[in-house]
């Protein structure tokens, strides 16, 4: 299981995922889902992954050793994407040839092989986006109306997100939300854990702003979490009791 966020904010973007890879209580891993393809003032491209690691892998190694457009027969990479658009149906292109090579071999093995993927970023000309691309190789675009997209164990963190995030949400302060998420999601559930990879891209600036892991030891993210905490805990006890005891007889 993992968690991954990605936040399409007026000023930028804001992805972030955990690392934590669970096969069962006693196999428990750490391996980067959060991938980014960067050339400074041309393009930055943020993929982050939930689901089958292999599966996942595999197509990130063919987006960047290329794939065969259709249309034109001539060999793409993730690099050469003329738009955000297009990056996002080459990330799915390269999930549905993976899943084709590699599902009944898993379905033998009785594994699953389905994956999510949030692919986000900017490209010099376009515009930024956020997609959300499922195992069958189609996704959904992120709007302002909901300016989130999650993948992963995201029950325990999406009701921050819902209640806090907007669209005009500076981008710091969506990070910081989106870490209190996080802070929610593994205290309930243990299969999501450190360290979290982050990032930060600015809109139009073509180049990431923050780049960065945050570990055992981090000591603003566990300040975070004591400080939600204590929030919580003060907001309960500044709620009336509900005035609905009822007497006996």
């Amino acid at each position: 299981m993992t968690y991954c966020v990605g936040m399409l904010l007026e000023e930028g973007l804001v992805m972030l995922a955990d690392t934590r890879t669970n096969a069962g209580v006693d196999q428990v891993s750490t391996f980067r889902k959060l991938h980014i393809f960067e050339k400074p003032g041309e393009r930055v491209l943020a993929i982050a992954t939930a689901g089958n690691l292999s599966v996942t892998q595999t197509a990130l190694s063919l987006l960047k050793e290329g794939l065969p457009n259709a249309l034109t027969g001539e060999v793409e990479t993730l690099d050469q994407a003329p738009s955000m658009f297009r990056a996002a149906q080459m990330v799915g292109h390269a999930v549905r040839q993976v899943r084709r090579e590699v599902s009944a071999s898993l379905v033998a093995e009785d594994i699953n092989s389905d994956v999510t993927l949030l692919v986000g970023g900017q490209i010099r000309g376009g515009e930024m986006a956020l997609y959300l691309v499922y195992s069958a190789g189609n996704f959904i675009e992120c709007g302002p109306e909901t300016p989130y997209l999650q993948i992963g164990e995201t029950k325990y963190g999406k009701p921050m997100l819902d209640r806090a995030i907007t669209y005009r949400h500076e981008l710091y302060d969506a990070l910081k939300i989106g870490l209190i998420s996080f802070d929610s999601t593994m205290r309930s559930n243990l299969a999501v854990g450190l360290p979290i990879d982050l990032m930060v891209l600015r809109r139009d600036a073509l180049t990431a702003e923050t780049r960065h892991r945050i570990d055992n030891d981090d000591s603003y993210f566990h300040d975070l979490g004591q400080r939600w905490s204590s929030a919580l805990r003060a907001a309960h006890m500044a709620i009336p009791t509900p005035p609905y005891r009822t007497r006996d007889g």
